[in-house]
Protein backbone atom coordinates (compact mmCIF):
# COMPACT_ATOMS: atom_id res chain seq x y z
CA UNK A 1 0.00 0.00 0.00
CA UNK A 2 1.45 3.37 -1.03
CA UNK A 3 0.55 4.90 2.32
CA UNK A 4 3.10 2.74 4.10
CA UNK A 5 5.90 2.82 1.63
CA UNK A 6 9.21 3.90 3.03
CA UNK A 7 11.50 5.97 1.12
CA UNK A 8 12.19 2.99 0.56
CA UNK A 9 -27.54 13.14 24.35
CA UNK A 10 -24.68 12.11 26.75
CA UNK A 11 -26.63 12.64 29.97
CA UNK A 12 -28.94 9.80 29.01
CA UNK A 13 -26.04 7.43 28.96
CA UNK A 14 -24.77 8.52 32.35
CA UNK A 15 -28.27 8.34 33.79
CA UNK A 16 -28.48 4.77 32.57
CA UNK A 17 -25.50 3.93 34.73
CA UNK A 18 -23.14 2.96 31.95
CA UNK A 19 -19.75 2.12 33.46
CA UNK A 20 -16.79 1.88 31.14
CA UNK A 21 -13.72 1.19 33.19
CA UNK A 22 -15.13 -1.13 35.79
CA UNK A 23 -16.71 -4.51 35.27
CA UNK A 24 -14.97 -5.25 31.98
CA UNK A 25 -14.98 -8.96 31.11
CA UNK A 26 -11.86 -11.04 31.37
CA UNK A 27 -10.54 -12.24 28.03
CA UNK A 28 -11.74 -15.79 27.47
CA UNK A 29 -11.07 -17.50 24.19
CA UNK A 30 -14.19 -18.56 22.35
CA UNK A 31 -16.62 -16.66 24.56
CA UNK A 32 -18.61 -13.46 24.22
CA UNK A 33 -18.90 -11.66 27.55
CA UNK A 34 -20.52 -8.25 27.18
CA UNK A 35 -21.73 -5.89 29.92
CA UNK A 36 -25.45 -5.18 30.27
CA UNK A 37 -25.07 -1.92 28.34
CA UNK A 38 -22.80 -0.91 25.50
CA UNK A 39 -22.79 2.63 24.11
CA UNK A 40 -21.40 4.00 20.90
CA UNK A 41 -21.76 7.12 18.82
CA UNK A 42 -22.99 7.03 15.25
CA UNK A 43 -24.10 9.33 12.46
CA UNK A 44 -27.41 11.21 12.69
CA UNK A 45 -30.77 9.50 13.07
CA UNK A 46 -31.85 8.15 9.69
CA UNK A 47 -28.32 7.75 8.34
CA UNK A 48 -27.06 4.40 7.10
CA UNK A 49 -24.66 4.22 10.04
CA UNK A 50 -27.40 4.87 12.59
CA UNK A 51 -29.80 2.39 11.02
CA UNK A 52 -27.12 -0.30 10.92
CA UNK A 53 -26.28 0.35 14.56
CA UNK A 54 -29.92 -0.07 15.60
CA UNK A 55 -30.15 -3.37 13.71
CA UNK A 56 -26.93 -4.62 15.31
CA UNK A 57 -28.27 -3.56 18.69
CA UNK A 58 -31.35 -5.73 18.27
CA UNK A 59 -29.17 -8.73 17.45
CA UNK A 60 -27.01 -8.11 20.54
CA UNK A 61 -30.09 -7.79 22.74
CA UNK A 62 -31.62 -11.00 21.41
CA UNK A 63 -28.39 -12.99 21.74
CA UNK A 64 -26.78 -11.65 24.91
CA UNK A 65 -29.33 -9.42 26.63
CA UNK A 66 -27.02 -6.45 26.06
CA UNK A 67 -28.54 -3.05 25.37
CA UNK A 68 -26.74 -1.02 22.71
CA UNK A 69 -27.28 2.71 23.23
CA UNK A 70 -26.70 4.51 19.95
CA UNK A 71 -25.90 8.20 20.38
CA UNK A 72 -26.18 10.25 17.17
CA UNK A 73 -23.62 12.91 16.31
CA UNK A 74 -23.98 15.34 13.44
CA UNK A 75 -20.29 15.57 12.57
CA UNK A 76 -16.90 13.94 13.11
CA UNK A 77 -16.04 15.98 16.20
CA UNK A 78 -19.40 15.45 17.91
CA UNK A 79 -18.96 11.69 17.47
CA UNK A 80 -15.38 11.72 18.75
CA UNK A 81 -15.84 13.92 21.84
CA UNK A 82 -17.74 11.30 23.91
CA UNK A 83 -15.31 8.59 22.82
CA UNK A 84 -12.31 10.59 23.95
CA UNK A 85 -14.06 11.49 27.21
CA UNK A 86 -14.82 7.84 27.96
CA UNK A 87 -18.59 8.38 27.88
CA UNK A 88 -19.04 5.70 25.23
CA UNK A 89 -17.15 2.49 24.56
CA UNK A 90 -16.93 2.79 20.79
CA UNK A 91 -17.82 4.97 17.82
CA UNK A 92 -19.39 3.81 14.56
CA UNK A 93 -17.91 6.61 12.52
CA UNK A 94 -16.50 7.48 9.11
CA UNK A 95 -13.16 8.24 7.52
CA UNK A 96 -13.10 11.74 9.01
CA UNK A 97 -13.09 10.70 12.67
CA UNK A 98 -11.03 7.57 12.08
CA UNK A 99 -8.29 8.31 9.55
CA UNK A 100 -8.29 12.13 9.42
CA UNK A 101 -8.45 12.27 13.21
CA UNK A 102 -5.48 9.91 13.35
CA UNK A 103 -3.62 12.28 11.04
CA UNK A 104 -4.50 15.42 13.02
CA UNK A 105 -5.84 17.29 9.99
CA UNK A 106 -8.82 19.52 9.22
CA UNK A 107 -10.99 19.79 12.38
CA UNK A 108 -8.53 17.56 14.22
CA UNK A 109 -5.62 19.87 13.49
CA UNK A 110 -6.90 22.41 16.03
CA UNK A 111 -5.21 22.94 19.40
CA UNK A 112 -8.06 21.12 21.13
CA UNK A 113 -7.39 17.90 19.24
CA UNK A 114 -4.28 16.85 17.42
CA UNK A 115 -3.62 13.32 16.11
CA UNK A 116 -5.80 10.64 17.73
CA UNK A 117 -4.56 7.11 18.43
CA UNK A 118 -7.63 5.41 17.02
CA UNK A 119 -8.03 1.65 16.77
CA UNK A 120 -10.40 -0.32 14.52
CA UNK A 121 -12.52 -3.28 15.63
CA UNK A 122 -14.44 -3.96 12.42
CA UNK A 123 -15.86 -1.99 9.53
CA UNK A 124 -18.61 -2.25 6.96
CA UNK A 125 -17.24 -2.59 3.45
CA UNK A 126 -20.31 -2.39 1.27
CA UNK A 127 -20.98 -3.63 -2.22
CA UNK A 128 -21.16 -0.09 -3.59
CA UNK A 129 -18.29 2.19 -4.60
CA UNK A 130 -17.27 5.75 -3.78
CA UNK A 131 -16.02 7.74 -6.72
CA UNK A 132 -16.47 10.63 -9.13
CA UNK A 133 -19.62 10.28 -11.18
CA UNK A 134 -19.94 12.20 -14.45
CA UNK A 135 -22.69 13.27 -16.80
CA UNK A 136 -22.90 10.69 -19.54
CA UNK A 137 -23.35 13.32 -22.25
CA UNK A 138 -19.83 14.80 -22.12
CA UNK A 139 -17.96 11.78 -23.45
CA UNK A 140 -15.82 11.09 -20.38
CA UNK A 141 -14.59 7.49 -20.37
CA UNK A 142 -11.54 7.67 -18.07
CA UNK A 143 -10.50 9.81 -15.12
CA UNK A 144 -7.86 11.44 -17.34
CA UNK A 145 -10.71 12.64 -19.60
CA UNK A 146 -11.80 15.00 -16.80
CA UNK A 147 -9.06 17.42 -17.83
CA UNK A 148 -10.68 20.78 -18.60
CA UNK A 149 -14.11 19.60 -17.43
CA UNK A 150 -16.25 21.22 -14.71
CA UNK A 151 -15.84 19.41 -11.39
CA UNK A 152 -17.86 20.21 -8.26
CA UNK A 153 -16.04 21.68 -5.24
CA UNK A 154 -18.19 21.64 -2.09
CA UNK A 155 -17.51 24.60 0.20
CA UNK A 156 -16.83 23.56 3.80
CA UNK A 157 -16.49 19.86 2.95
CA UNK A 158 -12.74 19.12 2.90
CA UNK A 159 -13.26 15.36 3.03
CA UNK A 160 -15.31 15.40 -0.18
CA UNK A 161 -12.84 17.65 -1.97
CA UNK A 162 -9.85 15.60 -0.82
CA UNK A 163 -11.54 12.50 -2.17
CA UNK A 164 -11.89 14.19 -5.55
CA UNK A 165 -8.21 15.16 -5.38
CA UNK A 166 -7.29 11.51 -4.88
CA UNK A 167 -9.50 10.30 -7.73
CA UNK A 168 -8.06 12.96 -10.04
CA UNK A 169 -4.55 11.83 -9.07
CA UNK A 170 -5.40 8.37 -10.36
CA UNK A 171 -5.70 9.92 -13.80
CA UNK A 172 -2.57 12.02 -13.39
CA UNK A 173 -4.57 15.19 -12.75
CA UNK A 174 -4.89 17.79 -9.99
CA UNK A 175 -7.54 20.38 -9.18
CA UNK A 176 -5.55 22.79 -11.36
CA UNK A 177 -6.30 20.62 -14.41
CA UNK A 178 -10.08 20.94 -14.11
CA UNK A 179 -12.58 23.79 -13.86
CA UNK A 180 -13.52 24.06 -10.17
CA UNK A 181 -17.22 24.89 -9.72
CA UNK A 182 -18.17 25.79 -6.14
CA UNK A 183 -21.37 24.58 -4.50
CA UNK A 184 -22.74 25.10 -1.00
CA UNK A 185 -23.39 21.44 -0.26
CA UNK A 186 -23.27 17.87 -1.47
CA UNK A 187 -26.85 17.86 -2.77
CA UNK A 188 -26.48 21.10 -4.73
CA UNK A 189 -23.28 19.79 -6.32
CA UNK A 190 -25.16 16.90 -7.91
CA UNK A 191 -28.14 19.11 -8.75
CA UNK A 192 -25.60 21.27 -10.54
CA UNK A 193 -24.71 18.40 -12.87
CA UNK A 194 -28.37 17.77 -13.65
CA UNK A 195 -28.85 21.50 -14.33
CA UNK A 196 -25.80 21.76 -16.59
CA UNK A 197 -23.61 23.77 -14.17
CA UNK A 198 -21.03 21.01 -13.67
CA UNK A 199 -19.94 17.75 -15.27
CA UNK A 200 -18.67 15.67 -12.34
CA UNK A 201 -18.94 15.26 -8.57
CA UNK A 202 -18.04 12.80 -5.82
CA UNK A 203 -20.55 10.42 -4.22
CA UNK A 204 -21.37 6.91 -3.19
CA UNK A 205 -22.80 4.88 -6.04
CA UNK A 206 -25.81 4.26 -3.77
CA UNK A 207 -26.54 7.97 -3.23
CA UNK A 208 -30.04 9.12 -4.10
CA UNK A 209 -28.49 11.99 -6.03
CA UNK A 210 -26.65 9.54 -8.27
CA UNK A 211 -29.94 7.84 -9.12
CA UNK A 212 -31.45 11.25 -9.92
CA UNK A 213 -28.65 12.05 -12.36
CA UNK A 214 -28.98 8.62 -13.94
CA UNK A 215 -32.69 9.30 -14.57
CA UNK A 216 -32.07 12.80 -15.96
CA UNK A 217 -31.56 13.66 -19.65
CA UNK A 218 -27.80 13.94 -19.02
CA UNK A 219 -27.44 10.40 -17.68
CA UNK A 220 -24.69 9.05 -15.43
CA UNK A 221 -21.36 7.31 -15.98
CA UNK A 222 -18.81 6.15 -13.42
CA UNK A 223 -15.29 6.28 -14.95
CA UNK A 224 -13.41 3.12 -13.94
CA UNK A 225 -10.32 2.93 -11.75
CA UNK A 226 -8.76 -0.20 -13.29
CA UNK A 227 -7.31 -2.38 -10.55
CA UNK A 228 -4.44 -3.39 -12.81
CA UNK A 229 -3.26 0.21 -13.13
CA UNK A 230 -0.62 0.01 -10.41
CA UNK A 231 0.74 3.52 -10.97
CA UNK A 232 -2.73 5.03 -10.90
CA UNK A 233 -3.50 3.27 -7.62
CA UNK A 234 -0.15 4.33 -6.22
CA UNK A 235 -1.04 7.97 -6.88
CA UNK A 236 -4.57 7.58 -5.52
CA UNK A 237 -3.50 5.94 -2.27
CA UNK A 238 -0.71 8.45 -1.73
CA UNK A 239 -3.48 11.06 -1.52
CA UNK A 240 -6.13 8.94 0.19
CA UNK A 241 -4.78 5.70 1.70
CA UNK A 242 -8.17 4.78 3.10
CA UNK A 243 -9.42 3.86 -0.39
CA UNK A 244 -9.22 0.22 -1.46
CA UNK A 245 -9.96 -1.47 -4.80
CA UNK A 246 -13.55 -2.69 -5.00
CA UNK A 247 -15.88 -4.13 -7.62
CA UNK A 248 -19.06 -2.16 -7.03
CA UNK A 249 -22.25 -4.05 -7.80
CA UNK A 250 -24.79 -1.86 -5.97
CA UNK A 251 -25.79 1.65 -6.94
CA UNK A 252 -26.98 3.83 -9.79
CA UNK A 253 -26.21 2.10 -13.07
CA UNK A 254 -24.50 -0.84 -11.34
CA UNK A 255 -25.41 -4.49 -10.91
CA UNK A 256 -23.72 -7.85 -10.60
CA UNK A 257 -23.85 -8.02 -14.39
CA UNK A 258 -22.60 -4.44 -14.80
CA UNK A 259 -20.06 -3.88 -11.99
CA UNK A 260 -17.93 -0.78 -11.55
CA UNK A 261 -14.20 -1.44 -11.27
CA UNK A 262 -13.41 1.28 -8.81
CA UNK A 263 -12.72 2.18 -5.20
CA UNK A 264 -14.42 2.24 -1.84
CA UNK A 265 -13.65 2.78 1.80
CA UNK A 266 -15.37 1.46 4.91
CA UNK A 267 -18.46 3.05 6.45
CA UNK A 268 -19.26 2.82 9.25
CA UNK A 269 -15.98 2.03 10.98
CA UNK A 270 -16.22 0.82 14.57
CA UNK A 271 -13.35 2.39 16.51
CA UNK A 272 -12.05 2.73 20.05
CA UNK A 273 -8.97 4.13 21.73
CA UNK A 274 -6.13 1.70 22.53
CA UNK A 275 -6.95 2.15 26.22
CA UNK A 276 -10.28 0.39 25.74
CA UNK A 277 -10.25 -2.94 27.56
CA UNK A 278 -8.86 -5.75 25.40
CA UNK A 279 -11.44 -8.25 26.63
CA UNK A 280 -14.32 -5.92 25.83
CA UNK A 281 -12.95 -5.20 22.35
CA UNK A 282 -12.55 -8.96 21.80
CA UNK A 283 -16.12 -9.70 22.87
CA UNK A 284 -17.54 -6.86 20.81
CA UNK A 285 -15.69 -8.03 17.71
CA UNK A 286 -16.68 -11.65 18.23
CA UNK A 287 -20.30 -10.75 18.88
CA UNK A 288 -20.48 -8.66 15.71
CA UNK A 289 -19.23 -11.57 13.61
CA UNK A 290 -21.17 -14.34 15.37
CA UNK A 291 -24.45 -12.43 15.15
CA UNK A 292 -23.93 -11.31 11.55
CA UNK A 293 -26.49 -13.83 10.20
CA UNK A 294 -29.09 -12.28 12.55
CA UNK A 295 -28.66 -8.70 11.33
CA UNK A 296 -27.67 -9.44 7.73
CA UNK A 297 -29.96 -7.59 5.34
CA UNK A 298 -31.61 -5.59 8.14
CA UNK A 299 -30.42 -2.18 6.85
CA UNK A 300 -28.85 -0.80 3.66
CA UNK A 301 -25.11 -1.50 3.55
CA UNK A 302 -25.13 -3.69 6.65
CA UNK A 303 -23.86 -6.79 4.83
CA UNK A 304 -20.46 -5.11 4.67
CA UNK A 305 -19.78 -6.17 8.29
CA UNK A 306 -19.24 -9.78 7.18
CA UNK A 307 -15.90 -11.27 8.17
CA UNK A 308 -14.95 -11.97 4.57
CA UNK A 309 -15.40 -8.28 3.67
CA UNK A 310 -12.94 -6.94 6.27
CA UNK A 311 -9.88 -5.05 4.99
CA UNK A 312 -7.18 -6.17 7.40
CA UNK A 313 -4.45 -4.00 5.88
CA UNK A 314 -6.17 -0.63 6.10
CA UNK A 315 -5.10 2.92 7.02
CA UNK A 316 -5.87 2.81 10.77
CA UNK A 317 -4.53 0.04 13.05
CA UNK A 318 -6.70 -2.64 14.62
CA UNK A 319 -7.31 -2.88 18.38
CA UNK A 320 -5.45 -5.69 20.15
CA UNK A 321 -8.76 -7.17 21.30
CA UNK A 322 -10.07 -7.30 17.76
CA UNK A 323 -6.80 -8.87 16.61
CA UNK A 324 -7.16 -11.58 19.26
CA UNK A 325 -10.49 -12.60 17.75
CA UNK A 326 -9.33 -12.28 14.15
CA UNK A 327 -6.45 -14.62 14.96
CA UNK A 328 -8.88 -17.17 16.39
CA UNK A 329 -10.97 -16.83 13.25
CA UNK A 330 -7.88 -17.72 11.22
CA UNK A 331 -7.82 -14.57 9.10
CA UNK A 332 -5.12 -12.51 10.84
CA UNK A 333 -1.70 -13.35 9.39
CA UNK A 334 1.86 -12.14 9.94
CA UNK A 335 1.54 -9.70 7.04
CA UNK A 336 -1.43 -8.05 8.76
CA UNK A 337 0.49 -7.73 12.03
CA UNK A 338 3.48 -6.18 10.27
CA UNK A 339 1.20 -3.69 8.55
CA UNK A 340 -0.55 -2.91 11.85
CA UNK A 341 2.76 -2.36 13.64
CA UNK A 342 3.80 0.11 10.94
CA UNK A 343 0.55 2.03 11.34
CA UNK A 344 1.10 2.29 15.09
CA UNK A 345 4.63 3.51 14.40
CA UNK A 346 3.13 6.22 12.20
CA UNK A 347 0.80 7.25 15.03
CA UNK A 348 3.76 7.56 17.37
CA UNK A 349 5.60 9.78 14.88
CA UNK A 350 2.54 12.04 14.71
CA UNK A 351 2.17 12.07 18.50
CA UNK A 352 5.78 13.16 18.95
CA UNK A 353 5.47 15.85 16.28
CA UNK A 354 2.33 17.21 17.95
CA UNK A 355 4.07 17.40 21.32
CA UNK A 356 6.91 19.31 19.69
CA UNK A 357 4.54 21.93 18.29
CA UNK A 358 2.34 22.32 21.37
CA UNK A 359 5.44 22.86 23.51
CA UNK A 360 6.04 26.10 21.61
CA UNK A 361 2.83 27.64 23.04
CA UNK A 362 1.89 29.39 19.79
CA UNK A 363 -1.09 31.63 20.57
CA UNK A 364 -2.23 32.53 17.07
CA UNK A 365 -4.44 29.80 15.60
CA UNK A 366 -3.27 30.23 12.00
CA UNK A 367 0.39 30.32 13.02
CA UNK A 368 -0.18 27.18 15.09
CA UNK A 369 -1.81 25.37 12.19
CA UNK A 370 1.02 26.33 9.86
CA UNK A 371 3.66 25.17 12.35
CA UNK A 372 1.82 21.90 12.95
CA UNK A 373 1.42 21.02 9.28
CA UNK A 374 5.08 21.82 8.57
CA UNK A 375 6.34 19.84 11.57
CA UNK A 376 3.99 16.98 10.75
CA UNK A 377 5.23 16.76 7.16
CA UNK A 378 8.89 16.82 8.18
CA UNK A 379 8.39 14.15 10.85
CA UNK A 380 6.54 11.80 8.51
CA UNK A 381 9.09 12.26 5.75
CA UNK A 382 11.92 11.59 8.18
CA UNK A 383 10.18 8.39 9.25
CA UNK A 384 9.77 7.24 5.66
CA UNK A 385 6.00 7.73 5.56
CA UNK A 386 3.77 9.42 2.99
CA UNK A 387 2.67 12.85 4.20
CA UNK A 388 -0.78 12.52 2.53
CA UNK A 389 -1.97 15.96 3.68
CA UNK A 390 0.31 18.94 3.06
Amino acid sequence: MTYLRSKSVWGAVLAAGVVFAAGAPALAQGKVDLPSTIAWTAYDVGSAGYNQSVAIGKALKDAYGTDLRVLPGKNDVSRQVPLRAGKVHFSATGVGASFMAQEGVFEFGSKEWGPQENRVLLASNSEGNLSVGVAADVGIKTIADLKGKRVAWVVGAPALNENVRAILAFGGLTWDDVVKVEFGGFGPSWDGIVNGQADAAFASTTSGKAYQLEASPRGLFWPPLPHGDKEGWKRLQANAPFFAPNMGTVGAGLSAEKPHEGAAYPYPILIAYPTQDKALAYSMTRAMIEQFPKYKGAAPGINGWALDRQILKWAVPYHEGAIAYLKEAGVWKDEHQQHNDKLIERQQVLKKAWAEVTAKNISDDEAFKKAWMETRAKALQAGGFDVVYN
